[in-house]
Parts: structure tokens; sequence; C-alpha cells
């Protein structure tokens, strides 16, 4: 954690850029001085990063590279979030509240049920020291809770679409616009179709963020936040509303 914070100087969650090209050379020097070669996981990270200057890491991408006693933030990105479609299925069932936030005992909660899931047994007082640690690392607003975006910095950086979304949200009045322009039928939520719609527009509005090749995944993965393919206003905003709504 000590050296993430040190190298993501601008907090924005990755290290992109000279941030990384700093650590990677930092690295480098810190294992010759100790006389010691860098590890086979060390030499891929520089090999795919070192001559890159768009390359862009996210912390759970920074855990596969340093050793650490027990590298559970891989064990849990591992067993269940494989892609922004299983993470929003997983938002879903552990925001059992419909919150828009995941507090201390949902996120135990889930940290319980994987750990289960891989017939990995712990004593509760580990499983409360994680779930401090999981809030440490990615409650980036300090406020106790992880929003969609916070928990979503478990996912690989090349799968997390919601990076993409965060350049085109609306404020809430603009938000509340679109979500009444594209319920066409006016039932309170947005199917399948209408979301198409509204990606397909958004998609043409901001080229530079979005690209329309990938709207199948986009749409997947945020009608998995959906109830029964309902997508209410509270769901949808979690992606395109930058304000509370």
């Amino acid at each position: 954690m000590t050296i993430w914070h040190h190298y993501d100087s601008d907090g924005n969650g990755f290290m992109d850029g000279k941030e990384l090209q700093n650590f990677i050379q930092e690295l480098q020097q810190a294992r010759k001085k100790a006389g010691l070669d860098l590890t086979p996981e060390m030499k891929a990270f520089v090999d795919q990063y070192g001559k890159s200057t768009d390359g862009k890491i996210g912390i759970v991408e920074l855990a596969q590279v340093l050793p650490t006693e027990e590298n559970f933030l891989l064990f849990f990105r591992c067993q269940q979030l494989k892609s922004s479609e299983d993470f929003m299925q997983t938002w879903r069932k552990y925001d059992s509240d419909h919150s828009g936030f995941i507090d201390s005992e949902e996120l135990k909660s889930f940290l319980k049920d994987l750990l289960q899931k891989a017939n990995k047994q712990i004593e509760d007082s580990k499983l409360s020291e994680y779930t401090e640690i999981m809030l440490r690392m990615f409650d980036a607003n300090n406020d106790g809770k992880l929003e969609l975006t916070e928990l979503a910095r478990l996912l690989p950086v090349q799968e997390n679409f919601l990076i993409k979304f965060q350049g085109v949200k609306m404020c809430a009045k603009e938000f509340n616009n679109a979500f009444e322009m594209y319920d066409q039928d006016g039932n309170g939520y947005i199917d399948e179709n209408e979301l198409d719609a509204l990606l397909k527009d958004l998609c043409e509005k901001n080229k530079k963020e979005l690209d329309i090749t990938n709207l199948a995944t986009y749409k997947k993965s945020i009608m998995a936040l959906s109830d029964g393919g309902k997508l209410y206003r509270a769901e949808l905003a979690l992606i395109l509303c930058a304000e509370e709504n």
C-alpha cells in the first residue's frame, strides 16, 4: 500500500505514464543494489511495460509483481472477478440494500463467500483484517464504504470498462433528462433495447472515450445490474451520473 500510494502520485487509482516508468526504473535499481535478480514475474512485467509510454496498471497488477506474505488481492480476483459482467453481478448481490455502495459488513460477507468457494477457512479476526485492508486500499474518499468505481479496481485495467465511462458521466439533471428520454414507454425502467439506443448515442457523442465496437460488452455489463431485464434509475446512475441522485 505504501509503495502504491507513493507512485500513484495523482491519486487517480492507476499507475501510468511517468509514474509507471519511475516505478520500473526504481524497481530495477533497488533489486540491483540488493544484489538480486528480477523475479520471473518482475521480468515479465518490465518486458510488458518498460518500453511503453501509454501503459496503465491498477493495484492488482502491481500485486502480481511485488512479493507479499499472502497475496490475497490476487486470490480474491481470480476466484470470481474475471470480467466486468462478473463484477457487476457480484456488486448487485452484495449491495443488498441498493444503496449504491458496499459498507464494511457487506464487504466482509463478500470476502467470506469468496473464501468459502475456494474451500479456504480463516478465522473471523483474519477476515476482519482483510476487510479493513480492502477498505483502506480502495476507499478513495475515505467514507468507510466502497462505491462501484472504487471496488472495480479489483478488475484488471483492460477489463474495467467503468474507466471509459468516467469521462462521460452527467450531472444529476442531465442524467434524469436522459433517463426519461430513453425510457420511451415511461414505465420507470430501461430495457435492453432502450439501453442499446442510449449507448449508441453516447458512443457517437464521445468517440474519444467510448469505442462503439465494444457496445455489446458495455451493454452486457450494465444489464448485469438490472432486475430481470429492468434497469432502474438508481442502477444506471451508478454508471452515468456524477452526482448523488
